[in-house]
């Protein structure tokens, strides 16, 4: 991720429109809470910004990569999402589990993400999520995709040097093995944390978690 360090650092929250209580959108997400090595990392990078204030943590059981952002739940009906996850398993039933690192820090105005290396390695697995969701994912997502876990939000208006300073460039790096990816239901604002995971698809399965 090329961006440049931020001078500042703004409430992500404060240009945007939150989803109400009651409505949904649905993801396709690496949920990564499962992992301990991954915990670590969030939990080291909280330690060295405890002194401030500000910043909204990912909950570690939600630590996460977005894959794909396929839209309001109002444009999906029951019978679509599980048309969607099973056309999804057997496009990732050909793609393995993927061996990923993260450590290298990423800042942004409204965010502090670890990136994920290689960036390519995911590309595979957004490539079929993509095509088992179909044209409604198109509509809202940006050309360029970066893959990334974020560690906090950032829900003030603050000067980034002395975050950057506390945090650093780098955590210890970490092995992580990519094993499934889940469609995941967010039920209102983002920082409800309200998490509906209605399926989680192995890589290199032909079985969707959760059957018998």
């Amino acid at each position: 991720m090329d961006y440049p360090l931020p001078e500042r650092m703004v409430d992500h929250w404060s240009d945007r429109t939150d989803t109400v209580s009651g409505d949904g959108v649905v993801y396709w997400h690496m949920l990564l809470g499962g992992h301990g090595e991954v915990r670590d990392l969030a939990a080291l990078a909280r330690t060295r910004l405890a002194e401030f204030d500000g910043l909204h943590f990912t909950p570690e059981k939600w630590l996460h990569i977005t894959i794909l952002v396929a839209g309001p739940l109002a444009g999906f009906s029951d019978v679509r999402l599980t048309e969607m996850a099973k056309t999804a398993r057997h496009l990732l039933s050909g793609i393995g589990p993927v061996s990923i690192d993260l450590g290298t820090i990423l800042y942004h105005p409204r965010a502090i993400m670890l990136g994920v290396r290689p960036a390519h390695a995911l590309e595979p697995v957004r490539a079929a999520v993509q095509r088992a969701t179909g044209p409604v994912a198109a509509s809202g997502e940006a050309s360029r995709w970066i893959p990334h876990m974020t560690i906090a939000y950032s829900a003030a208006s603050q000067p980034a040097a002395p975050i950057i300073r506390a945090l650093g460039m780098e955590l210890p790096s970490r092995r992580v093995m990519i094993q499934a990816v889940s469609l995941v239901v967010q039920w209102g604002p983002e920082r409800s944390w309200d998490w509906e995971p209605v399926g989680t698809i192995e890589l290199g399965s032909v079985k969707q978690i959760g059957e018998g």
